[in-house]
């Protein structure tokens, strides 16, 4: 057996494994999503000089917030710098450069981290990966060629907080796949704690990072806050917006802040407080529970995401050829 189809095999086994212990999880208010098919979008490299297949020029970024979006700021990462490395790694062009995406079942249903790879992918290249087509019933992690670029794996677990990614079997499974960057999509859940507490928060937040930093020593560590999100103060009542949500979104904006991490604060960017769930619901792009979001909604954050990343990186070619 050759070292890629060993490779392969170590993969199968990891992912077996996950699947296994994803299944045991009791699930929270975070309720499982409709299943959705994530199409496989061609790939096409805009034009630029490049070494390889990544570009030694500042990428080309749109812009994917709706005009019809209200009170929104611009789209950035908040300390874009610290991914510095990462980008470095992937401008080397030496070895696969590898994403892990963690997150609930925002996470879980696969569209909006898979956008956000392919958006990537469009910028940086897909050669170290092999074409494949992701459902809701399969795997969302991404199957190496053994090329070197850009990888992107995804991990969701419906009704998540971080601490449903500490037991030792998920953090081995998250080091196995060597990370360059893990990116931590969290807080719909805490937001519907009904006894939700900021410390306890700053706790669970602080234990994986720590457990993250140990075993994946060479891995960045990136943020995103949540989307926004509607609840029931009654049984039968109508649904109002999670005024819990601006607490836990400043939980971790301290965190990062504190630890210096980059930050994608996407309910801040599209409309906060104010108009952020105005935003999504006008737009139609959140579903009925008013907790999870349209096909059309996830591919959205998965553009608006892509594109904060690129924009961080085109700052890092700018002060590297200065």
């Amino acid at each position: 057996m050759n070292q890629q189809n060993k490779k392969n095999l170590r993969n199968r086994i990891y992912l077996a494994l996950w699947a296994v212990c994803t299944a045991i999880l009791a699930p929270a208010q975070d309720l499982l999503p409709p299943r959705m098919k994530v199409e496989q979008r061609a790939c096409t490299l805009p034009e630029y000089t490049s070494r390889g297949n990544i570009p030694v020029r500042p990428v080309s970024v749109g812009s994917a917030m709706p005009d019809t979006f209200r009170d929104t700021l611009p789209n950035h990462l908040t300390r874009g710098e610290k991914l510095y490395p990462f980008f470095e790694r992937l401008m080397r062009n030496d070895v696969p450069v590898r994403v892990v995406h963690l997150g609930d079942s925002h996470v879980r249903g696969h569209v909006f981290t898979i956008e956000t790879r392919h958006r990537l992918e469009q910028a940086w290249g897909a050669e170290a990966v092999m074409p494949d087509s992701v459902t809701y019933r399969t795997s969302a992690l991404a199957v190496e060629t053994g090329r070197p670029g850009l990888v992107y794996h995804t991990m969701g677990i419906n009704g998540a907080t971080t601490s449903h990614f500490m037991p030792t079997e998920k953090l081995d499974a998250i080091a196995a796949l060597h990370p360059d960057l893990i990116i931590l999509s969290f807080g719909t859940n805490e937001s519907h704690g009904r006894r939700y507490d900021e410390s306890d928060h700053l706790l669970q937040l602080d234990s994986i990072l720590h457990q993250l930093r140990t075993r994946c020593p060479q891995a960045e560590v990136m943020l995103t806050t949540p989307p926004g999100s509607y609840i029931r103060q009654r049984r039968r009542g109508p649904r109002v917006i999670n005024t819990l949500t601006p607490r836990v979104v400043e939980t971790l904006q301290h965190f990062a802040a504190e630890r210096g991490l980059p930050l994608w604060d996407m309910y801040n960017i599209v409309g906060g407080k104010k108009r952020a769930c105005l935003n999504w619901t006008n737009g139609k792009y959140m579903q009925r529970d008013r907790i999870h979001y349209t096909h059309g909604g996830y591919l959205l954050q998965g553009d608006l995401l892509a594109e904060a990343i690129l924009k961080s990186f085109n700052d890092y070619v700018a002060d590297r050829l200065e």
